[in-house]
C-alpha cells in the first residue's frame, strides 16, 4: 500500500503535538554565567605603566547608552576610574595614572599649544624616571594625529609611548574604549614597542605618530596610516611588530626634551578652484614666519595663492606645499626647488605646520628647512 508524503507528514506532527503539554512550563536551558579573569595578587614584578589622561570621547559618559555622538551629559571618566573599570589591566602591568587635562574641560575649550607643551614637558620629566616602562596617553580623535607627532618630535625617550582614545564614550553600548586602552597597556608594556617613537593604537591597529590619520568622523576604524599602513598589532595573543619607522623620532629628534615656550607663527591655507592670495597677504602683514598650503593633486597652489606666497617669501616667510589627497607625497620638481618651496613629503597639512614651526626654531634657510623634513 503507498502512503502520500501529505498524509506521512501530517503522521509525524501529529505525533509531535501528542508528546507536547501544552500547559507544562518551558524550561530554558541554564546559561553559565561568565566568570570574571582571576586578577594577579602582586604585579609588582610587571612592568609599569603610566596612564595619563589629556580627556576626549574616552574619558567621556552619556546619560543614555545609545547616545553615541552627542554626549557630555555623564559625569567626566576620572583615570583611576579606567583602572576601576578593567580590573584585568593589573595583569598585563603596574598602571597608575597622571591627570593632564585642561582645568576648563577638553570638550569646551579645545585644546591649545600650552596644553601641548605642558605634556611634552611632563612626559620629558617621567621618561627620567627608571621606574617607568611606558606610558600610555588618552585623547580625544579629532587632533590626537597632531599632538601625537608633537610628542614624537619633542620628548626624548626610547620607552614608549602610545597614544589611545575612542570613538565611542565610556558609557556607550558597545564602547570601544575599554578594549582600545587595555590593548595600549598592552603595547606600552611590551619591551618590543620601545624605540619605534610615539605610537598610536586603535582598533587593534599599531600606527606611528607620524603616519597616523583619523579617515573617519566616527566609524571605529577610522585611524590609518594612509600610505603605510600599521606598523603592527596588538592581537588577543599578542603584541607583534612587522617593522621599524625609519624617520628621526624622540631620542634622534633635534627637537627632543626642549622645552617651547612659544613657536614661531605658521598658518595653514588650502588651495580650491580659484582659492585668492588675500588670506595669505592678511597672515604675512600679521606677523606669520611659515606658511603651509594643502595643494591640490600632486601639491598645486592656485595661482593666485601663487602670486601671494611669492610676495610672502620676499619678507622671509618659509613656504611648505602639502597635498590635500591625504595618498602620496610631494616630489621635488624644478620648478618648486627654483622657486625656493619646501615639499612636505607625505605628512598632511596640521603635521607639517607642527614640523615648521620646530624647524623655524632652527633656521629660516628653507634649504635647511627641507632638510628636516626629508628626515622627519
Amino acid at each position: 500500500m503507498k502512503i502520500s508524503s501529505t498524509v506521512f507528514l501530517l503522521a509525524l506532527v501529529g505525533l509531535a503535538s501528542a508528546q507536547v503539554n501544552p500547559k507544562a512550563p518551558i524550561v530554558m536551558p541554564e546559561i553559565p554565567k561568565q566568570p570574571m579573569p582571576q586578577i594577579v595578587k602582586d604585579n609588582s614584578k610587571l612592568p609599569h605603566v603610566v596612564l595619563m589622561s589629556m580627556g576626549g570621547t574616552i574619558a567621556s559618559r552619556a546619560a543614555d547608552r545609545m547616545n553615541l555622538t552627542q554626549y557630555g551629559d555623564g559625569p567626566k571618566v576620572e583615570p583611576q576610574d579606567w583602572i576601576h573599570d578593567l580590573p584585568e589591566l593589573a595583569n598585563i602591568a603596574r598602571v597608575t595614572t597622571d591627570d593632564m587635562r585642561s582645568p576648563k574641560g577638553r570638550h569646551d575649550d579645545g585644546e591649545t599649544a600650552e596644553d601641548m607643551r605642558n605634556v611634552a614637558k611632563r612626559l620629558n620629566e617621567l621618561a627620567k624616571d627608571p621606574g617607568i616602562d611606558g606610558f600610555v596617553v588618552t585623547h580625544g580623535t579629532n587632533t590626537m594625529a597632531e599632538v601625537a607627532y608633537y610628542m614624537d618630535l619633542t620628548v626624548n625617550t626610547d620607552k614608549p609611548i602610545v597614544f589611545v582614545g575612542s570613538q565611542r564614550p565610556w558609557s556607550a553600548i558597545s564602547g570601544d574604549g575599554p578594549l582600545n586602552l587595555y590593548n595600549a597597556v598592552r603595547v606600552a608594556a611590551s619591551p618590543q614597542a620601545g624605540g619605534k617613537g610615539v605610537l598610536q593604537c586603535m582598533n587593534y591597529d599599531i600606527n606611528t605618530a607620524r603616519d597616523v590619520t583619523k579617515t573617519s568622523a566616527y566609524r571605529v576604524q577610522t585611524f590609518k596610516a594612509i600610505d603605510l599602513g600599521p606598523i603592527g598589532f596588538a592581537d588577543p595573543d599578542k603584541v607583534v611588530f612587522y617593522r621599524e619607522p625609519t624617520r628621526k623620532h624622540t631620542t634622534r629628534s633635534a627637537f627632543a626634551g626642549k622645552d617651547f615656550e612659544k613657536l614661531p607663527a605658521v598658518e595653514i591655507f588650502y588651495a580650491y578652484s580659484d582659492a585668492p592670495g588675500y588670506p595669505i597677504d592678511a597672515a604675512v602683514a600679521h606677523g606669520v614666519r611659515g606658511i603651509v598650503v594643502d595643494g591640490t593633486g600632486a601639491g598645486s597652489p592656485t595661482g593666485s595663492e601663487t602670486e601671494a606666497l611669492t610676495r610672502a617669501q620676499a619678507k622671509g616667510v618659509v613656504v611648505v606645499i602639502t597635498t590635500r589627497t591625504r595618498g602620496g607625497r610631494v616630489q621635488e620638481t624644478k620648478r618648486r626647488t627654483t622657486r625656493k618651496i619646501v615639499n612636505g613629503d607625505n605628512l598632511p597639512p596640521e603635521k607639517a605646520r607642527l614640523l615648521l614651526q620646530l624647524a623655524l626654531t632652527k633656521t629660516s634657510d628653507w634649504q635647511e628647512v627641507k632638510k628636516y623634513f626629508d628626515e622627519y
